[in-house]
């Protein structure tokens, strides 16, 4: 292994991943650092990249209307952040800070799609790993919202 290979390869999310696949994700790799404060991207933005987080801490943010930038959840080094780039329209829902600095890998969205319908073995092996991430960032937002929100009586719906 050369290069951002073994970075990758010692990342929890990509544990196990055969190597065959191993090579061609690091194809589509590029090594990163960002400082504390800097925005990773914003919403509304292409999500052209997805994050292996390597050391450092993300902070996903919403803009709540009279409230402005919430937190909504933290993501630490050894994570992944980003699936947006996984399904049309290939846009950011939401922002990323940088809370501390932070080292990443950026993995080019284009690349590793192409990459994936040429391969649908790769594709599937990455949407196992994707899925799981998805479903507990859902759950963790839906939580979230429940406590920032809580407190919002029901509207009257029906009447009127």
């Amino acid at each position: 292994m050369t290069g951002l290979e073994p970075l990758i390869a010692r990342h929890p999310f990509f544990a196990d991943l055969p190597p065959r696949y191993l090579e061609l994700v690091t194809g589509c790799a590029s090594n990163h650092v960002l400082e504390q404060g800097r925005m990773l991207f914003r919403e509304g933005e292409p999500a052209d990249q997805f994050f292996l987080l390597r050391e450092g801490r993300v902070a996903l943010e919403i803009n709540v209307p009279q409230r402005g930038a919430v937190v909504f959840e933290t993501i630490d080094e050894n994570d992944v952040l980003g699936w947006s780039w996984l399904a049309p329209p290939y846009r950011w829902s939401f922002d990323a800070r940088a809370v501390t600095r932070l080292h990443y890998l950026a993995f080019d969205a284009t690349c590793l799609r192409a990459k994936m319908a040429a391969d649908h073995e790769l594709g599937y092996a990455l949407m196992q790993r994707f899925m799981p991430v998805l479903i507990a960032r859902m759950q963790a937002a839906r939580v979230r919202m429940l406590d920032l929100f809580g407190d919002i009586p029901p509207t009257r719906q029906g009447r009127g």
